[in-house]
């Protein structure tokens, strides 16, 4: 068949985007990844896919899998729930794809989990962490970081260590943040640790002066904060500015020390942070040869140094996904969700397999993940 060649520069452009011919679309298998990109997640959500981004360029270097180049399917959920439908709707019934990845926020999964039971399709959790996301009933749903209640666990062995005798609590009111304060103050609780305040923020909230107060005043030790790291910046100064003495330690894997380090500047000194990735001694993880690879070649790239700590979830799921498919031998939904269950790949964040969560019959796959205590010390990420 012959093909009229435009003379228009534009013209042409916008054609040879939308010239995909059959043969090419049989040829890539997609992966639909469904992120944040603006809004109040804006940043983890750009760093997760620049991670997957890397992963999709690495493989197809590799020569792809089945024969076949993967092709991302990136789409922008908004931060926001009825967006992060919307998205996944598109990706799966307009774009085809046998699999998915996302959604970084708890509620951004948990809202497009009911299209994954309509379609039958599999989606590979890269971030969220609520407890809800892997014990609803919902077979197409496999995680590979660690649960709200995962990451209290594995910071029990800190609790008598730092010397906790009392703890506050400030996180968004999601489900994110209000799983993880229910998981460590339970787990605290269990240690002998008392609880004080347990405060609530708006995840696009600017202003924690009435919330700081109240936890200046409680008489605690240490200041639990569950956010993304925009906001966790913006605690940090505030807390400052209030000369709060509490210990501040965040959670959930999200918070970046090196962006706080260079948006919250000397308030970013003595804080702690739970990650789920070293990059500043990438030798301390469980697979270092992964790990030193894909910090090379973020850096190489000239990515953001504070995006390490999110961009390995896109890497490590992307990687993940592609088990899956070469396991399947197929590019089919069912095929990768069945195959999904028998990976076992050495990741950044250690050795990824899924363990079954949820009622028989319906169970979630689900990872159990690396976690690791850091501390900020004169402007420098220092090991706990």
């Amino acid at each position: 068949m012959k093909r009229t060649l435009w003379t228009s520069v534009g013209a042409g452009l916008i054609a040879a985007a939308l010239s995909v011919s059959p043969a090419t679309a049989q040829e890539v298998i997609r992966i639909g990844v469904t992120q944040p990109l603006t809004g109040a997640f804006a940043a983890s959500g750009n760093y997760v896919t620049q991670g997957a981004k890397i992963a999709e360029d690495q493989i197809n270097a590799a020569g792809g899998v089945l024969g076949r180049k993967i092709q991302l399917i990136v789409e922008d959920n908004k931060s926001n729930p009825t967006e992060a439908v919307a998205t996944a709707e598109k990706l799966i019934s307009k774009d085809k794809v046998p699999v998915l990845m996302g959604a970084w926020s708890s509620g951004l999964t948990l809202a497009v989990m009911p299209k994954l039971m309509e379609y039958g399709v599999p989606m590979l959790v890269e971030t969220s962490s609520s407890g809800k996301i892997t014990v609803s009933g919902n077979p197409w749903i496999f995680r590979i970081s660690p649960t709200s209640e995962m990451e209290a666990k594995a910071f029990a062995g800190y609790v008598k260590t730092l010397g906790i005798k009392k703890a506050d609590f400030l996180a968004t009111n999601n489900d994110f943040g209000l799983g993880a304060s229910k998981e460590f103050s339970e787990m605290l609780k269990a240690q002998g640790t008392a609880i004080g305040e347990i405060e609530t923020m708006d995840p696009k909230a600017t202003d924690f002066s009435a919330q700081l107060a109240k936890i200046k005043n409680s008489g605690s030790d240490t200041l639990f904060v569950t956010t993304a790291v925009e906001q966790a910046t913006l605690i940090l100064k505030q807390a400052k500015e209030q000369q709060l003495k509490q210990r501040i330690i965040t959670t959930g894997g999200s918070v970046s020390p090196d962006q706080l380090i260079q948006q919250a500047g000397d308030a970013a000194n003595g804080s702690m942070h739970l990650v789920f990735f070293t990059p500043w001694f990438p030798e301390a993880v469980k697979n270092p040869d992964v790990a030193k690879k894909f910090v090379a070649e973020w850096n190489a790239r000239k990515y953001a140094v504070g995006g390490l700590t999110e961009g390995f979830r896109g890497w490590d799921g992307i990687y993940t996904i592609v088990e899956a498919i070469k396991a399947a031998g197929k590019a089919d939904p069912v095929a990768i969700q069945k195959a999904l269950w028998n990976v076992k790949y050495k990741g950044i964040n250690g050795d990824i397999a899924f363990i079954k969560q949820g009622p028989a019959g319906q169970e979630s796959g689900q990872n159990v993940p690396s976690v690791y205590l850091v501390k900020i010390e004169n402007g420098k990420v220092v090991k706990n």
